[in-house]
């Protein structure tokens, strides 16, 4: 059975207001936007029947975990865990983190730059120094979280409320990220993000979404401060006909179904007033129709077809339901949902051909808008083709395919805030609210 785990950070701080570091001190509190915003996401969350709430015992996040308490349809009772306290950096609390950069610089790269490297030297009783890695050790504790926590609700839905920091971990331990890409995702405050697990950690999971921030207002999650780079919005196609019987459809150019062009025109009006500098689009029938459409709002935008981007090429699997591959390729079925990496589709790719090609034709984007000096640019693809670009972006292999969802009409949001010169940073992922499913994805599953 499948549990649910909804991931939410806690409303603005004091301190985040200050732009101070908080680490474990418990002295800032929410603002009123904050409150405001604890509100909205109780609101957005209303009528999932939560078995328990697990809150950091750090203020801004118990206030935080009380305030949607009391907008639940079905009250659940809060529980306070150490495992859910934010990232210890002790030696910065309080501190601006301008001042951090400013009289630390090069522990404030290293912070940026190798996350998993970064060490304080904490002082001991008898006067000595000892080594903390904060990042190691966060990793650490969002794993014994997951580990006392799933054994405990198979086949039930809970809520977390903690911070950016513990919630990128639990994140990211869950999906196999590593810690030296701790600065890769992002969590705003109030940032609802959705993981299925299918049974304890390191057996298959899912993020249906990260970071959704469409209930307090902010449709996509802000720019970082001081960000001088490319921000790529990776939008899967909307619904098709084969989508909807579940037919494996590949490289046939099956076009929307009409349920597919009103994802479309959802998703243009989601977007319209997005300043996009470019667009790209595979060149198969259902993207390229998608990309016309949220273009729509944008007619001084001309639209490239790479054909890097297309989806996989399932070869003789095309235009088969299921059953019928699984009467014809006994096994292979099943092999392809647990180890994608091992498959060779007949007379087709496999995910390591598409994840080149794919990844050449996403370099040659963010390429083409660094030498254009643009900033936002609108990219539309597949299913497959999203999922290997998601794994390239965290630093995964072909192995972790399966973790992400991308549903028909779904954005995600991936900014590259230095340029090529640092890594990339997922704001976030399949984004559905504008289709009218709330923050759980309604789009159907359908066959690649």
């Amino acid at each position: 059975m499948t549990t649910r785990a909804i991931v939410v950070r806690h409303g603005q701080s004091s301190y985040n207001t200050e732009r101070r570091i908080q680490g474990r001190s418990d002295v800032s509190s929410l603002t009123q936007k904050g409150r405001d915003d604890a509100l909205k996401t109780g609101t957005a969350l209303s009528h999932l029947n939560f078995a328990t709430i697990y809150s950091s015992p750090l203020q801004r996040a118990k206030t935080t975990a009380e305030i949607i308490k009391e907008c639940l349809a079905t009250p659940a009772q809060i529980q306070s865990t150490d495992n859910l306290r934010e990232i210890d950096l002790s030696l910065w609390e309080g501190m601006l983190s301008q001042e951090v950069k400013d009289n630390l610089p090069e522990d404030y790269r290293l912070w940026k730059e190798h996350p998993d490297e970064f060490v304080m030297l904490l002082p001991e009783k008898d006067g000595g120094e000892k080594k903390y890695f904060p990042v190691v050790s966060l990793y650490e504790q969002a794993r014994q979280f997951w580990q006392e926590i799933l054994a405990r609700h198979d086949g039930e839905t809970i809520l977390i409320v903690g911070h950016n920091g513990i919630n990128r971990a639990l994140i990211s331990t869950a999906l196999g990220i590593a810690p030296n890409r701790y600065h890769s995702i992002q969590q705003s405050n109030c940032g609802i993000s959705v993981l299925n697990f299918s049974g304890q950690l390191g057996q298959s999971v899912q993020l249906e979404s990260m970071n959704q921030t469409g209930h307090v207002g902010d449709f996509l999650p802000s720019l970082r401060p001081n960000h001088c780079g490319v921000r790529l919005l990776l939008v899967r196609h909307g619904e098709t006909e084969w989508n909807r019987q579940t037919k494996f459809q590949g490289q046939i150019d099956v076009p929307l179904n009409d349920n597919g062009r009103s994802q479309s025109r959802l998703a243009q009006k989601f977007l319209k007033d997005i300043e996009f500098d470019f667009a790209f689009s595979s060149p198969m029938l259902r993207p390229k129709e998608t990309a016309e459409i949220i273009l729509q709002s944008h007619p001084q935008i001309e639209l490239q077809l790479l054909d890097g981007l297309r989806e996989i090429g399932h070869g003789l699997w095309e235009g088969k339901l299921e059953t019928e591959i699984e009467q014809t390729y006994p096994g292979e079925l099943e092999k392809w949902r647990t180890v994608p990496q091992e498959i060779q589709m007949p007379e087709g790719e496999n995910l390591e051909q598409v994840r080149k090609r794919s990844i050449e034709a996403w370099q040659q984007i963010v390429n083409y808008a660094l030498l254009q000096q643009s900033q936002t640019g609108l990219v539309v693809a597949h299913d497959a083709t999203n999922k290997v670009l998601l794994c390239h972006v965290l630093g995964l292999d072909n192995q972790y395919f399966w973790n992400f969802r991308q549903g028909n009409g779904a954005v995600s949001v991936i900014d590259y805030p230095q340029g090529l010169d640092g890594l990339p940073v997922l704001q976030a992922m399949n984004i559905t609210t504008h289709l009218g499913g709330g923050v759980l994805d309604k789009t159907a599953a359908g066959a690649l």
